[in-house]
């Protein structure tokens, strides 16, 4: 499974999404902002019939303003309420940053990999 967009000019976004060892992971590019964000909101709509497991690959996210701090928190709270869970992996300083100063690493788990998110 597989969504692409593409990236390269400002305001674009690539988004990847593979199922690895049952969880949907999300390999993000480029900006999460208003203009992009309905991308990556779709591409974090796990398969019919998969676990409720999502890793969001940010290691080529150059930014992500309040919008994408709301597709977060959303999702988030849909995966907890159907008994998964929401992992970040990789966040570039910048956006770690902006993922820290709202608080979002205190409820979701934030990690240097994706497969460090997949295994924890």
């Amino acid at each position: 499974m597989a969504h692409t967009e593409q990236a390269g000019q400002p305001g674009r976004l690539s988004v990847r999404a593979d199922v690895v060892d049952g969880t949907l992971v999300v390999a993000v590019a480029g900006e999460i902002d208003q203009q992009t964000g309905g991308t990556l909101r779709e591409a974090l709509e796990p398969p019919e019939g998969a676990a409720p497991r999502i890793v969001i690959d940010l290691r080529h996210v150059t930014f992500m303003d309040s919008s994408g701090i709301n597709i977060l928190i959303a999702v988030h709270t849909a995966l907890a309420e159907a008994g998964g869970w929401l992992r970040l992996a990789g966040a570039t300083a910048p956006v770690l940053r902006v993922i820290q100063l709202v608080g979002i690493d205190g409820f979701v788990e934030c990690h240097p990999t994706v497969q460090q998110a997949i295994e924890s």
